[in-house]
């Protein structure tokens, strides 16, 4: 091999970029080559994406130096660094939901005929055969809101690649992906890889860098923790890496983490705080719930019955029981989400009731239903969770500002106290409590939507995908949090793609396929070969009837 083609296509050479009072990036270096897959990973908060947005114009280096194709670079915007053929796909899809997939496939591109007039019978044509290669077979014309995250990512993905891209960057590419999808992705990859294409890409999912990357670059506090091979590097050192931790350490968490009987090893409950601070334990009388019939903790917090709505959900019930973590299991598009959000009342019903503590629960009303102490964390933090031009402070507050004042007027005070005590519990990274939620890590985004719902003293806590895109420390503290919160009297109801996640952290699992539920494991039975099992039969079966 030539030593031009050993030359890092993109490189960081000792780079720096410092916030108020936060250093995100602390001298890093980091080299992709040509036709290679180089992995970044590393904890929320480690630097990774402020790295990227580093490589591709977001952010300008404070101190070190950047190099494209062998000289020195300085990107003023993200055009700029696409335009070189830098392109980037997000973990959320950024694109526009109301132009067709075609236009958005091509936006900037789009073939033309005469007077410069867009060649519509060209573009879609194009579009077509471009995503042809992505297994997404769709009437281009439609607009893309109408397709699901899946199929939306893929077209992300293809915008990127199609752009004549010599670096590509995926910032968790897989998120939103079902199995067959992921299978095509990391075709696609491949395929970039054997033309000299450099990919970084950036995980949460261990078993997904093992599959597709040649290199691994580890940050850690927003500085360069190790850079290497990955086939040489044990998974367990990995983590080790990652975490900050020895490698015993690691191996005597992990066993602990991942026993099955995790749920009999929750950590004591911590002695009830006193009436002056805010507490996760239930609310006492809940407005909609007061006076249900609470026996031994027997009598489910929330019960929902046959919930039904027209070609989304066929006839759901399930219940939780205070210190109960109940899983929601099944493939994308199961229903998992409309679930949750049917008993919140986020999604309208054509049948069916919710009951909390025995007593039914006004219908489509969030209100009432966080006023009866059931809450909702969103499975899409940035669309449905967080709002990104307020603080950390702002964001935990909100739900709880009724209960935080009189007359209408809040207590600052009472605000300052609730936000303190919840940053000080989940251990919430940021500069403030005045920070911007925007300019934090995945990770501590999703920390402060979980404390903006403790703050409220729920009864019962939804919880959907509550560690999608967050790291392996972050996604343990909130594992832990769960089970205090259990332990504690809280129920859960607990949704995850993870089947690991599910089987550790669940007392039960009701698996759901096409709307309705179609198996409950308990016991024994709750094990990843059991809940893919009872998927597969259904499909099956699914499929005979057909």
């Amino acid at each position: 091999m030539r030593r031009t083609e050993l030359e890092p296509v993109l490189e960081a050479r000792g780079v720096s970029k410092r916030f108020p009072g936060v250093l995100a990036l602390d001298g890093v270096s980091l080299a992709l080559l040509p036709g290679q897959v180089h992995a970044l990973v590393g904890e929320n908060g480690a630097g990774k994406s402020t790295l990227i947005k580093v490589f591709t114009g977001v952010y300008q280096p404070d101190g070190g130096e950047l190099r494209y194709r062998g000289t020195g670079a300085a990107f003023g915007t993200p055009m700029e660094a696409q335009r070189a053929g830098i392109s980037t796909i997000y973990q959320e899809v950024n694109l526009v939901p109301m132009m067709s997939v075609a236009r958005n496939l091509l936006l900037g591109r789009e073939p033309r005929g005469r007077f410069g007039v867009i060649d519509a019978a060209a573009m879609y044509g194009e579009a077509e055969r471009v995503l042809s290669g992505y297994g997404v077979e769709t009437d281009v014309r439609r607009p893309l809101r109408t397709l699901g995250v899946g199929a939306q990512q893929m077209v992300a993905l293809a915008r990127a690649v199609s752009v004549d891209a010599r670096v590509v960057i995926m910032d968790e590419p897989t998120s939103s992906l079902e199995p067959r999808e992921v299978d095509t992705l990391f075709g696609v990859i491949r395929r970039l890889r054997d033309s000299g294409i450099a990919v970084m890409y950036v995980s949460h999912r261990l078993d997904e860098l093992y599959r597709v990357c040649d290199q691994v670059t580890v940050l850690r506090d927003g500085r360069l923790a190790h850079t290497g091979p990955l086939a040489e590097l044990e998974r367990l050192r990995l983590i080790s890496l990652m975490l900050g931790r020895e490698l015993n350490e690691v191996r005597s968490q992990g066993l602990t983490r991942f026993s099955r009987d995790r749920r009999a090893a929750r950590p004591t409950a911590p002695p009830t705080a006193p009436s002056t601070e805010p507490s996760t334990a239930p609310p006492a009388q809940p407005d909609e719930a007061a006076a249900g019939p609470h026996t031994n903790g027997q009598v489910p917090v929330v019960e929902a019955r046959g919930l039904t709505r027209r070609h989304v959900l066929e006839g759901v019930d399930v219940s939780v029981r205070p210190g109960e973590v109940v899983g929601l299991g099944g493939l994308l598009g199961a229903g998992r989400t409309e679930t949750a959000k049917a008993i919140v009342g986020a999604l309208p019903l054509d049948g069916g009731q919710v009951l909390v503590t025995g007593l039914p629960l006004r219908a489509g009303s969030t209100a009432a239903a966080i006023r009866a102490g059931v809450s909702l964390l969103p499975e899409d933090r940035k669309a449905e969770g967080i709002i990104p031009t307020l603080s950390v402070r702002e964001n935990i507050a909100l739900a709880a500002l009724p209960s935080l004042g009189r007359a209408g007027v809040v207590a600052e005070a009472k605000i300052d106290r609730v936000v303190e005590i919840f940053m000080r519990r989940l251990r919430i990274k940021a500069a403030s409590p005045h920070q911007l939620v925007a300019e934090l890590s995945g990770g501590n985004q999703q920390k402060v939507l979980l404390a903006r719902w403790l703050a409220v003293r729920p009864k019962v806590l939804l919880l959907d995908e509550p560690t999608r895109g967050i790291d392996v420390g972050a996604k343990a503290e909130v594992q832990g949090l769960i089970d205090e919160l259990a332990q504690e009297g809280l129920g859960v109801l607990l949704i995850s793609s993870d089947l690991e996640e599910l089987v550790e952290g669940a007392d039960r699992i009701l698996v759901l396929r096409e709307g309705a539920v179609v198996g409950e494991l308990s016991g024994d039975e709750v094990t990843e070969e059991r809940i893919m099992a009872t998927i597969a039969e259904q499909t099956i079966a699914g499929q005979s009837d057909g």
